[in-house]
């Protein structure tokens, strides 16, 4: 039978480690932090990127590049693509649904422009309501009779 005056902790836990009570508990004094320098102080963790005082990686190294934070990620879709499939009334949502471009992740919402690719094979007439198009796609697809629409 289970009483208070019987009780004892479950198999595998171990007791924590009082650290600094005293010269007798045999982690005293300095608590297991030895003697001096940032490790021994409160708050004392070394940064990762931390190279003990010499020149750090970051300030070594040359920098180089350039990152356009304006820059405008499409989703693409190349007009041959098309051609296996019988509609001719394209937009953003039947081209999600068709699996064509992603739907999900980081590009999830970017505009969606149309290329042209080796656009010499299509030869469909086809309404395509995207957010680009480049000179290429327009013209093969008016050229074979179809529409363009930028929305």
């Amino acid at each position: 039978m289970l009483t208070l005056s019987n009780l004892k902790r479950p198999d595998g836990y171990k007791k924590k480690k009082r650290l600094g009570k005293g010269q007798g508990s045999g982690s005293g004094h300095q608590a297991g932090r030895g003697h001096k320098g940032t490790k021994a102080r409160a708050g004392g963790k070394v940064p990762a990127w931390f190279e003990g005082g010499q020149m750090p990686i970051q300030r070594r190294l040359p920098k180089r590049g350039f990152k356009n934070i304006f820059k405008v990620e499409f989703r693409v879709i190349n007009l041959i693509s098309l051609q296996d499939y019988e509609e001719t009334e394209w937009d953003i949502s039947k081209f999600v649904e068709k699996g064509l471009i992603v739907s999900k992740g980081k590009k999830a919402n970017s505009p969606v422009k149309i290329l042209a690719g080796s656009a010499n094979d299509f030869t469909k007439a086809v309404h395509i309501k995207a957010n680009a198009f480049s000179k290429n796609a327009l013209a093969v697809i008016e050229k074979n009779g179809g529409k363009a629409e930028v929305i």
